[in-house]
C-alpha cells in the first residue's frame, strides 16, 4: 500500500528543500573576497605625502581617492619586491591594498606597476 502524503507537507518539505538550497548556494567559497582581509584599486598618484597621505586617480567617473597611510606600510615594486625608499611621484602607477578603519581607507601595501 503506497504512502499518502498530505498536500501541507509536501509543501513544507518543498519550502525547507528551496531554503537549503539557497543556504548552500550562499555559503562563501575559497575565492570569495574575504572583507576583513580589506580591498585593492588600481590608480594614478595625484598626490603623495610620505609617511601620511595618497591620493589616487582611479578610473572616471570616480572622485579621487585618499588614502591614510598605515605606519607599517609595505612598499613594493611591480615584481613584488619590498622596497626601502620607494620615491612615489605624481602620475606614476599603484595598486593600493587597504582596510577601512573608522570610516577612512588606510592603506598598508603599495605596489608599483610597469608601465
Amino acid at each position: 500500500m503506497p504512502v499518502r502524503l498530505a498536500p501541507r507537507t509536501i509543501s513544507l518539505c518543498a519550502v525547507v528543500l528551496l531554503a537549503l538550497g539557497a543556504l548552500v548556494y550562499a555559503q562563501p567559497t575559497s575565492s570569495s573576497p574575504d572583507p576583513k582581509a580589506g580591498a585593492e584599486t588600481t590608480g594614478t598618484i595625484k598626490e603623495y605625502t610620505p609617511g601620511a597621505i595618497l591620493i589616487l586617480d582611479t578610473l572616471a567617473p570616480n572622485e579621487p581617492t585618499q588614502f591614510k597611510l598605515s605606519k607599517s606600510v609595505v612598499y613594493a615594486d611591480a615584481d613584488g619586491k619590498t622596497l626601502e625608499a620607494p620615491g612615489l611621484t605624481t602620475n606614476q602607477k599603484v595598486r593600493v591594498h587597504y582596510m577601512k578603519t573608522a570610516g577612512e581607507n588606510v592603506a598598508d601595501r603599495v605596489t608599483l606597476i610597469k608601465d
